[in-house]
């Protein structure tokens, strides 16, 4: 057990450092890590996505072929999805490349304050030149991240040319094994259609990356000294604030929503470069037309199952439970339950306090009702696992298990009806050439 803790400063930062608590209880602990990781965007949508796509396919798999495509793409996809542009835009375009580019004199100040935002940066006490140079090199950096959508586009080709070199299949009816009675063929043709494609599209992905980052770093180094250039990189940073401000959106919650959806710039976390929803919206929305042309070269049933699953899974991933869990803050909100953390501000929106806000909220408690700042903690911290993981769970349930069976049950349903279709105008066929020949056979008798 931890000592009993007094009401100060020093106590407080004390709490707020520990990873975990030794006088927790251990689901105390498991539930405090649940919400830690669930306000880090990259290890949240990874989570949920992962679990909310892979696992329910796991379950209603139907091959191994099908397996292993699906986990192969689920997991690379989600890494694209939530770790690529942070880790591109942190270590290897921050302090490498784009960080080569600046004079020497500027190369420190520019590294130390590209995780600023436009709005930062336009405020702050630099000069208008290292402004502009930030500008155009943030800029320049989210060009060069144009590598990602485009290898997400290219994610399901990469699928289908590794289902074909190791199980031999490029029929998606073979795949998902609809054929329960017959035999699985696989036309020769098919195969080298859906090989060739696959290598073209993943050898054009590998050219749009290279020109992407040749073009960010040439944008990075001379578009300071362009008006334009620096009016067209504000715009391609915050195009959601743009909007915004052109068509003088009075609304507070749509002013929010195209400032933090449409946001291609880099969110700033703990003065490093992370993923920003506009980048996984633009990533996942540039996936949905990967899966749907990869998945038209493998039949239409394929095509049919990704039309009916993927956009709203896109959806799902864009925006997380966010819906949900919207709904349900006001459903707590207006019966009453956890005030000191359901907090409603003047526009009508509810606002919970971080992970790291709770060791302060525990230490007003604790003056005011005369208990243990731990205990107090505790019982924010079961409360804001509440706020946060029924929405979490029911996510994982509706989207995951109901989606991917209800999608695998209507692809199999379609296979069925095509092929008692397919059965039927092979008998009409047949009894039309019988008849046809008895005919012949009568007059020439």
């Amino acid at each position: 057990m931890i000592e009993k803790i007094n009401n100060n400063t020093d106590n407080i930062k004390y709490l707020k450092s520990q990873t975990a608590f030794k006088g927790f209880a251990p689901s105390t602990r498991f539930l405090d890590g649940f919400i830690k990781s669930q306000e880090n965007l990259s290890t949240t949508r990874f989570i949920q996505g992962t679990a909310t796509n892979w696992f329910p396919k796991a379950v209603f798999s139907r091959s191994k072929a099908d397996f292993w495509e699906f986990t192969f793409l689920e997991f690379m996809e989600s890494g694209l999805f939530y770790f690529a542009a942070p880790l591109l835009g942190e270590h290897f375009y921050r302090k490498g490349l784009f960080k080569k580019i600046q004079p020497k004199n500027l190369r420190q100040t520019i590294h130390k304050n590209l995780s600023h935002s436009i709005d930062q940066i336009e405020h702050s006490n630099l000069n208008k030149l290292t402004k502009n140079r930030l500008i155009s090199t943030k800029a320049g950096m989210v060009i060069a991240c144009l590598a990602v959508p485009a290898l997400e586009y290219a994610l399901s080709f990469a699928k289908n040319l590794l289902t074909l070199k190791v199980f031999k299949i490029s029929d998606f009816n073979n795949v998902a094994n609809l054929n329960k009675n017959g035999v699985n063929t696989e036309e020769k043709s098919h195969q080298q259609k859906v090989e060739k494609h696959a290598k073209y599209e993943l050898k054009k992905a590998g050219i749009l990356s290279s020109a992407g980052v040749l073009t960010g770093l040439l944008f990075a180094a001379f578009g300071h000294k362009s008006n334009s250039l620096q009016k067209f990189g504000k715009i391609l940073l915050e195009p959601g604030a743009y909007l915004s401000k052109k068509f003088n959106v009075k609304s507070k919650k749509l002013d929010n929503f195209l400032k933090e959806y449409l946001k291609l710039d880099f969110n700033e976390s703990d003065g490093k470069l992370s993923l920003s929803k506009g980048q996984l919206a633009a990533t996942c929305i540039t996936g949905l037309f990967g899966y749907s042309s990869a998945a038209k070269d493998r039949g239409k049933l394929d095509f049919y199952e990704v039309w009916t699953r993927v956009p709203i899974v896109v959806l799902y991933t864009i925006f997380g439970s966010s819906l949900f869990d919207s709904g349900f803050k006001h459903i707590l909100d207006k019966n009453g339950k956890f005030p000191e953390l359901i907090k409603k501000d003047k526009d009508g929106i509810i606002n919970v306090p971080s992970r790291n806000d709770l060791p302060e909220i525990a230490k007003k408690l604790a003056q005011k009702n005369n208990t243990n700042i731990e205990k107090e903690l505790e019982t924010l911290i079961r409360q804001k696992s509440v706020i946060t993981g029924v929405p979490y769970l029911f996510s994982l349930l509706v989207m995951g298990f109901t989606l991917s069976g209800v999608a695998r049950l209507w692809t199999q349903i379609r296979y069925n009806k095509q092929h008692k279709q397919q059965e039927q105008n092979q008998w009409t066929k047949d009894n039309i050439t019988s008849t046809a020949f008895q005919g012949i056979h009568n007059i020439k008798g």
